[in-house]
């Protein structure tokens, strides 16, 4: 049993060094297109975030005391525990940027909604 190597031509090697060139050339081009619209973007939303800064408004400063004449409030609580009433308004300050001695509650009530513990 006798095997025999053949040993390729050059064309081949020329041929395949061309193919690879060809991707690499691709690779390179698609990588300098990515770079570039990442920096336009880039652009675009600073330009966008600028803009918002100057629009929006400096949020009052926390811990502002209340006018004289508003009390210091009283709110009913209807099926709700005083701890979660407090985590409530503390949400609710936080979400609207309103220090939590500028808001008002009145009531703070418990929905059911008519799901039974357990049932989704």
């Amino acid at each position: 049993m006798d095997i025999k190597f053949q040993i390729p031509a050059a064309d081949d090697f020329l041929t395949a060094a061309l193919g690879i060139t060809v991707v690499m050339a691709t690779l390179a081009l698609i990588a300098v297109f990515i770079l570039l619209i990442s920096k336009i973007i880039r652009i675009i939303e600073g330009k966008a975030k600028k803009a918002e800064a100057d629009t929006k408004p400096a949020p009052a400063p926390a811990g502002v005391p209340m006018p004289s004449g508003m009390n210091n409030g009283e709110v009913d609580l209807i099926g709700v525990d005083e701890k979660t009433a407090a985590v409530i308004m503390a949400i609710v300050s936080q979400q609207s940027e309103i220090p939590l001695n500028r808001l008002s509650f009145k009531s703070i009530k418990l929905i059911d909604d008519g799901k039974k513990g357990g049932e989704a």
